[in-house]
């Protein structure tokens, strides 16, 4: 390895490396190792560990996010056990994904998208937690009654995720998620995707409350780390072939700010908790800042455990619950349909081919159905902090990516890892928390960098969405009463999606901006559908096609062109580019397109 021309950590090219590695695009020059670039397998190992870590917060926080409602607050052991389950769907769908799926180096693990639908169907009278789960000391985590009560509200979770699972199936495998981008703009997105996190703000400061002065230390550490410290360069040995053992800068801050201050904050407690300053009565302030409040986790988790379908017993099917979590997959594709764009820009690759996209969505929802089968009370989604994480490291390959999905199998196996996350102190998860759902919210308020908000009828689109997204859940929630039709299905469907703030936000704003009207250009949806074309339009069919030949050596057959899914075949054997694929241009003769020329893009 050596330093880069900006100081950063890179990939050193020597021996037989250079061989093995593919001819580079021009957007490729600046990377360390492209996506069709394998570097050597010692670092594929360090790079996959390291997305690993990249992803961890978001990893850890939706089972302890839901612990709560499926009466497992006092239960860090089968906490534990989602965690390892979360993390080993994970690996298995990253794998999916980067084989079979949309091919680029994306990783693959829980979504926030479910989190708001979920809880609100467990906010349902018949799915409300027993006063006695609440409290600490009435609850026996060995006793049937107790197991009965969190498995049968997981096993709702699961049911209902793998029904709508189908769905995102159906979506991507049909080539239907197409058709839907053209009605869906960033004055739908921005409301949807800022109402993930906005109604988890009780939740929140719920953690963070227990010991405000622990919580506001991980906020200050994460802030610093993320935002003061991104640009320091902190030296690191390194062995080389040629140079032997010296070092290089590496962006540690940048990288891992979310973990850092995690770690720091823990070790804190840690340090509080031996000397007594954090009090050891159970009804004190500040008593769950105490790390040895689950110290019991570590000594009864299991080394290794393997996670299987249906390890919770037989999954159950409410209506109100398939529909609720409908509209976190709606979320969860639209985010992820954005996510393979940026993907493949910042990896040097060219834009994804519809049959790409409409294949990710699909084994999307393939690993929705798994994670609901293993019983992890989530889905899985591609995150954006992977996506992220391939800018800073300039590492594209898409081995890594494989290797960092081993690294999911394993941790999911390990045990004790999973144990070791579910100890973590509440008000260091609730300070972790405060961050993490702001950056969330951000993210979608940051689409509308598309749109005229100088525009009156953009800013009604976007203030009324997120206010009556955040207001009308509210008044249900205080007045579940109110919508009574006198069908009990009816009204827990209404329930639930009127309480779910993304699908009422998403709703409105996908409904106003598809009839106020509007221009294109206004609306943001010129800027919003352009592809950055490329000229390695030949690099198209090696990144995105099948594996080992498929669809060109084998399984050839003439029938498979009418899947949308399968890449496209022109009657000369070649494969059609993927520009060609998203972009329908009327040109004349000599080439050129013409000002008047109409433009069709997915």
């Amino acid at each position: 390895m050596e330093r880069g021309d900006d100081g950063m950590l890179s990939a050193h090219d020597d021996g037989q490396d250079k061989k093995n590695r593919q001819p580079r695009s021009p957007r490729s020059s600046q990377l360390a190792y492209a996506i069709l670039d394998t570097p050597p397998w010692y670092l594929c190992i360090f790079l996959g560990i390291q997305h690993f870590l990249t992803a961890l917060g978001g990893l850890v926080a939706v089972p302890l996010i839901l612990a709560k409602d499926l009466c497992l607050q006092h239960d860090p052991l089968t906490q534990s056990y989602l965690i390892s389950n979360i993390f080993f769907v994970s690996g298995i769908c990253t794998l999916l994904q980067v084989f079979f799926g949309v091919r680029l180096p994306i990783l693959q693990g829980g979504t926030f998208a479910f989190v708001a639908p979920s809880l609100a169907m467990l906010s349902l009278p018949s799915w409300r937690c027993p006063e006695w789960t609440l409290n600490a000391s009435q609850v026996n985590i060995s006793s049937p009654e107790f197991t009965e009560e969190w498995q049968k509200r997981i096993r709702e979770l699961q049911g209902v995720i793998m029904v709508a699972s189908c769905v995102q199936m159906l979506v991507g495998f049909s080539g239907l998620i197409g058709f839907l981008m053209r009605f869906i703009g960033p004055l739908t997105i921005a409301p949807t995707i800022s109402l993930v996190a906005l109604p988890l703000f009780d939740s929140a400061g719920n953690d963070a409350g227990v010991h405000w002065g622990i919580s506001t230390m991980t906020i200050f550490l994460i802030v610093l780390f993320s935002q003061y410290l991104k640009n320091i360069a902190v030296p690191v040995p390194i062995y080389g072939r040629k140079e032997k053992c010296h070092t290089s800068k590496f962006y540690l801050f940048q990288v891992f700010p979310v973990l850092l201050g995690l770690c720091i904050s823990w070790f804190l407690c840690f340090v509080f908790t031996v000397t007594n300053t954090f009090p050891s009565a159970p009804t004190a302030y500040g008593y769950l800042a105490r790390t040895d409040t689950k110290g019991n986790v570590l000594s009864q988790a299991p080394w290794f455990r393997f996670p299987y379908p249906g390890q919770w017993g037989l999954p159950t099917i409410s209506l109100a619950g398939v529909f609720g979590i409908i509209a976190g997959v709606i979320s969860s594709m639209v985010e992820s349909v954005g996510d393979y764009y940026a993907c493949a820009r910042l990896v040097g690759a060219p834009p994804p081919p519809k049959h790409a996209i409409n294949r990710g969505i699909g084994i999307e929802g393939l690993g929705c159905l798994l994670a609901g089968a293993w019983g992890t009370g989530n889905g899985t989604t591609s995150y954006s902090e992977n996506v992220g994480a391939l800018g800073i490291t300039r590492v594209g390959s898409r081995m890594v990516i494989v290797a960092a999905g081993c690294v999911l199998l394993l941790m999911g196996v390990f045990g004790k890892i999973g144990a070791v996350f579910a100890t973590i102190p509440t008000p260091v998860i609730g300070g972790m928390y405060l961050v993490m759902f702001g950056v969330i919210s951000a993210v979608g308020i940051s689409n509308l960098q598309y749109v005229d908000m100088n525009s009156s009828r953009n800013i009604f689109v976007f203030g009324f969405s997120i206010y009556c997204g955040l207001a009308i859940p509210n008044w249900v929630n205080k007045n579940p009463d109110k919508l009574q039709t006198g069908i009990l299905q009816v009204d827990q469907v209404l329930q639930v999606l009127l309480t779910t703030g993304m699908f009422v936000g998403g709703f409105l704003g996908f409904l106003l901006d598809n009839t106020i009207p509007g221009s294109l250009e206004e609306r943001g949806l010129l800027s919003w559908n352009q592809i950055q074309e490329s000229e390695d339009t030949t690099k198209v069919s090696e990144i995105y096609n099948f594996p080992c030949g498929i669809g060109t050596k084998f399984c050839t057959s003439s029938c498979t062109r009418y899947l949308p899914f399968w890449p496209r075949l022109e009657h000369d054997g070649k494969e059609e580019m993927g520009v060609s694929q998203l972009t329908l241009v009327s040109q004349n003769s000599s080439g050129k397109r013409p000002k008047c020329a109409t433009e069709t893009r997915m």
